[in-house]
């Protein structure tokens, strides 16, 4: 496959954290879909200043709409022109149905039923490749585990050898534990029934080496307190180490905080205790548990009588320092739009994997 390029069609691309990754692999994006039209904004007010624009461009149509042989072919009239080019499908479709701390509804929820149309579209369009990311639950869940083998099977079926597996975003270089599921297919037809592949060839951490790391626990909250970093810990994987690397303080969206009601209760809870349900306070010389930010999931600052910025938790999804959102969106929906997003180095990593196989066939 040495030489041919490699054309990417995107969905469920929310702001664009894993079509970065891809196009920092390698990868052509040439088309991008999402039907928030939020997210849809904050996707190309994040590239604005870049040159390479989808071929296809933007759409926020619903998904069932590419179905359509009438409308897919106005949009892509060479789709079917292969003899010079790969084509690949990325998608995460939403994942509050079939998440533990979402509606856990699953595959009749609202968002559940998009993961069988991102399947029924794959099925019907027969791209060369796909890549398919989703929540831990989808396979980890017995309740949940059923629907995604039948997806597996109809995939199966219609020509596609099958990979999955469950990966952690502080593998690959990004300040959170963070586990999600990847599914990739190679279409029979064009690369064999016999595929050596296997997805976590491109971990940059070993993740038992991370758990012997002696990594601080808690301490007492000091306002703009000075700590010194511990001995035997993976700096390049803290939080202190990313704030430093993308400047957050003086980051376009530092100063989106969600305001503070009731302050002197922010001073009360420890630097480091992140085993409570709601309010946490990370610690600067440790990862992340997550991402993901709401009202069930509050992240404090490690040194500041605050939550974090915007800025900060872009940073902790490990996204290069020129990236920001748009001024005019809402606090609680930017915080929406980074948390919903894969982390920037976990996308890459298996976006660079996957590269390097395809053009090595």
């Amino acid at each position: 496959m040495a030489g041919k390029p490699i054309e990417v069609y995107s969905f469920f691309s929310g702001a664009g954290f894993l079509d970065l990754g891809f196009e920092e692999a390698g990868f052509d994006i040439v088309f991008v879909n999402e039907f928030n039209k939020q997210f849809l904004n904050v996707y190309q007010y994040a590239r604005r200043n870049n040159e390479k624009l989808p071929q296809y461009g933007y759409s926020n149509e619903d998904i069932r709409n590419f179905l359509s042989d009438e409308n897919w072919y106005s949009r892509f009239p060479r789709y079917n022109d292969r003899t010079n080019k790969l084509i690949g499908f990325i998608g995460g479709p939403p994942c509050p149905d079939f998440s533990v701390a979402g509606k856990n509804e699953g595959e009749t929820g609202v968002n559940g039923q998009l993961t069988s149309v991102y399947v029924d579209l794959i099925v019907c369009r027969e791209p060369d490749f796909f890549v398919f990311e989703n929540v831990k639950g989808l396979y980890r869940t017995q309740k949940h585990r059923e629907f995604y083998e039948k997806l597996k099977g109809r995939l199966e079926k219609s020509g596609y050898v099958l990979f999955d597996a469950v990966e952690n975003a502080i593998e690959y270089g990004a300040p959170q534990y963070r586990e999600r599921l990847f599914l990739i297919g190679f279409r029979k037809k064009v690369f064999g029934n016999q595929i050596d592949y296997k997805i976590g060839n491109n971990h940059k951490y070993n993740l038992n080496d991370i758990n012997r790391c002696s990594w601080p626990r808690t301490v007492p909250f000091v306002e703009n307190g000075e700590l010194n970093k511990p001995a035997n810990i993976i700096e390049e994987l803290t939080v202190q180490y990313w704030f430093e690397k993308n400047d957050v303080l003086n980051h376009p969206n530092e100063k989106d905080v969600f305001k503070i009601k009731n302050r002197r209760k922010y001073y009360n809870i420890e630097e480091g205790a992140v085993k409570g349900k709601s309010f946490k306070r990370l610690h600067r010389w440790r990862y992340s548990p997550t991402a993901a930010y709401g009202n069930n999931e509050v992240h404090l600052h490690p040194y500041f009588p605050r939550r974090i910025s915007v800025a900060e938790a872009l940073a902790i999804q490990s996204l290069p320092e020129w990236f920001e959102l748009p001024e005019e969106l809402p606090v609680s929906k930017k915080f929406k739009t980074v948390g919903n997003g894969v982390p920037y180095l976990l996308a890459y990593g298996i976006a660079d994997e996957l590269y390097k196989w395809l053009v090595n066939r």
